[in-house]
This record gives C-alpha cells, structure tokens and sequence, in this order.
C-alpha cells in the first residue's frame, strides 16, 4: 500500500516526536508535605543567596587555570560537547555552543539553574566557562567553553521523571515551576530533561530529588520544531500571557506538551510564582546573568523583560481584568 505525503509526515512526526500524543496530566500519588521537600523548599533567606556560584558554592566550581583531560564525545542532544575529567579527579559534562552560529544553550542554562535553586528548586552543580585548556589525542590547546556540570558523588541520577505522573501534580511549587518555566520561554519540557536524584548529602538525611535540568532551550522564543534560544531580540518580541479564560490563564507557548499549561494554571499559579521571583534582587538577577557569562548591556534587556512578566504576573487579575 502506498502513503500519501500526509501519512508519512504524521508517521515521521509520531515517531521522533512521541509527544504529539496528548498525555493525561495526573499526580501519581496523594502530595504530602513531606514529600514537598523532594521538589521545592520554600526560600526562607531567599535575598542572602548567592546567584553567581549557586547552592554548591565557589568549592565546587571548575578551575579554569587547570588543564582538563578528554574522556568521551557527547552523546545526542543539539549542542557539542564532551565529558572531561580534572587534575582533581572530577569528572564534567561540557555542553558548547553549536558550530552552525545558532546561539548556545550553556549560558542560558546556567542562569535559569542559578534562579530556579535561588527560589526552591533542587539542581545539581553547573557553571560556565568561556573557554578551557583541554589534552586530547596527544595535544594540549585552548577549547571553547560553555556549561560545566560536576558528577558530584552526593548525586546518584536515578532516571528519568515524568511532567505528567508525579506527586506534585497540581501543587502550588509544581505549577509555579511551570510558570516559571514559561516566563523564561524554556520551549523543551520533556520528561528526558527531568532527572530523579538519589542525594546522599552530609549536611542532611539521605532523600530524592526531583530536578529539571538541561535548561539551556530558553530566553527566546517558543516553538515545536527549532526555538530561537538566547536570543534577546526575540525574546524582547515574544509575549508571555494571551488572557484568561474559564479561570485559567493563557499563554504565549508554542513548545511540545500543550497539555501542561493548557487549562491547567490558574492567576493564582501565576500570581504564586511572580511573588516568589519578585523577591529577587536587582543585584542576584545581575549575577544569575553574570554567571552565565553575558555582557552587562545583554544581560540588562533580558532582565527588564522578565521583571516586566513578573509585575504582570504579580498583578494578574487585580484589576478585574487581565491586569497587563
């Protein structure tokens, strides 16, 4: 039997994008306030936290004086990279910008990483270097950089976590992530991004993390197929609420997983997540950015942009009206 242009796309579709099936978003178990601290932990000296190294600190920053040593080309994704290893006998994963002039993920990954854990959220240890010394093959030469994520031995990766079937399903923290998320034009919201943590820290009882990571699809635009990332044009372009409608609201969103945010967060979701951002200081979100390796002046229009959503958010519904 022959196919028709049609069947084949849909076919094609279907097979690299599993996702164009809707699936039903559902907690998998009763959320208990126990059980919160696995994804979010509510930022009670949230304006003392340091957004340029992060939770983990300056002690688990790479070295970027030190030669690295190549171990492994990375595998799938859209960006380069490599895994390497340190004179310490740490061990990174690298992620560099694409060679096809296409903006890099790395940086925006790190400032959302620096924000999500200033706010709550788990993430592991990741910072960016603008470039490295690696050995490789014999030879010792400057590499382009990018986002440096540490194998810390605290965090055991247990797989993968699913958007759909989670116990935070319809919890403020989960749906503030989301809203969180989308302010940040974050298009790639897959259960592949989602990494469960086995965490074996000293300072606290042995437990799981629910961590999204691989962040670095964001601060542009929205789309299925190929999102502009880290693009301060587009981003400046892009909007962020469309209205409300039946008690939910609606966004600008054009990425995979509609069935997220589509009648599914409420003005209080979003009024939720804008409180918690609005928190930030003017001089955190500079180091978030700072972080991330951006010039100032890049660094200052997606900051107007993103305080812009949170006033909106903030006052959502306030007026009686959209509240934009």
């Amino acid at each position: 039997m022959l196919l028709g242009p049609v069947t084949i796309v849909a076919l094609l579709l279907a097979f690299y994008f599993p996702s164009c099936i809707t699936p039903v978003v559902l907690p998998a178990a009763e959320p208990s306030e126990p059980r919160m601290e696995e994804l979010w932990e509510p930022p009670i000296d949230l304006q003392s936290r340091d957004l340029f190294y992060g939770p983990w600190g300056p002690e688990r920053a790479p070295d970027p004086d030190v030669l690295y040593t190549f171990r492994a080309p990375k595998q799938g994704g859209v960006n380069p990279g490599m895994s390497v290893r340190d004179p310490g006998g740490r061990g990174w994963r690298i992620k560099q910008p694409p060679p096809t002039g296409r903006a890099a993920e790395g940086p925006a990954e790190v400032v959302l990483s620096r924000v999500l854990s200033a706010v709550g959220y788990h993430q592991p240890p990741v910072y960016f270097l603008p470039a490295f010394t690696l050995a490789r093959d014999g030879r010792v030469a400057r590499a382009v950089g990018g986002r440096f994520r540490l194998a810390d031995p605290s965090l055991r990766d247990a797989g993968d976590w699913s958007w759909q079937r989670n116990p935070f399903v319809g919890t403020a923290p989960y749906q503030g992530l989301l809203v969180i998320l989308l302010m940040f034009n974050s298009s790639d919201l897959k259960n592949s991004n989602n990494t469960l943590y086995e965490v074996a820290l000293p300072s606290r009882p042995p437990g799981r993390w629910f961590v999204v990571r691989d962040l670095g699809t964001a601060l542009g635009d929205t789309g299925r197929l190929a999102p502009h990332r880290n693009d301060p044009d587009r981003f400046e372009r892009h909007g962020f609420m469309r209205g409300v409608r039946n008690g939910f609201v609606e966004f600008e969103y054009g990425g995979f997983h509609q069935e997220l945010v589509r009648e599914r967060i409420t003005i209080s979701d979003v009024r939720w997540a804008s409180e918690l951002l609005a928190r930030l200081t003017d001089t955190q979100w500079a180091e978030a950015f700072r972080a991330g390796g951006y010039e100032a002046s890049v660094a200052e229009r997606f900051i107007r942009v993103l305080q812009r959503k949170i006033r909106q958010g903030r006052f959502l519904g306030t007026d009686g009206g959209f509240g934009l």
